[in-house]
């Protein structure tokens, strides 16, 4: 396994862990941190994913919300929308990481963590949104 597929899952993990416990968001980063042993060199990014998901939260939310058709974000399952805040962070706020690699990530997390259906939801919504985002770079250039 890729060390940021494991980075990526030790951050999701930490979202729910957070979601459920209701415990402090540096308490909760430690512990998974601890728990997945995590090379050195991928803690930075644990670190920042993490906490761009919990700043940004409202924000990613707000952006599934809008892709949405036919559908309550209330229906979302917590694991789906943990796995699309994660990616909508990744292609907003990390510059470092292409789009499509995390789009990618997404979808493999989705797989093994939620549901048969979940792969194609998160491909779905993270593919709107990443052309989205485009549609808007190219119109900031011009």
């Amino acid at each position: 396994m890729h060390p940021r597929r494991k980075a990526r899952q030790c951050v999701l993990q930490a979202l729910y862990s957070m979601e459920i416990s209701r415990e402090d968001k540096e308490k909760v980063l430690s512990d998974m941190l601890e728990r997945h042993q995590l090379p050195e060199k991928n803690q930075p990014f644990v670190k920042d994913l993490f906490s761009i998901c919990v700043d940004k939260r409202l924000w990613c939310e707000e952006k599934i919300k809008s892709y949405l058709q036919n559908w309550d974000m209330e229906r979302v399952a917590l694991v789906d929308k943990l796995v699309l805040v994660m990616g909508i962070s990744e292609i907003h706020f990390l510059d470092d990481i292409p789009p499509k690699v995390t789009i990618s990530e997404s979808i493999e997390i989705a797989k093994e963590f939620s549901t048969e259906e979940s792969s194609s939801f998160v491909n779905g919504i993270l593919d709107a949104v990443y052309k989205d985002a485009e549609v808007k770079k190219t119109a900031n250039a011009d």
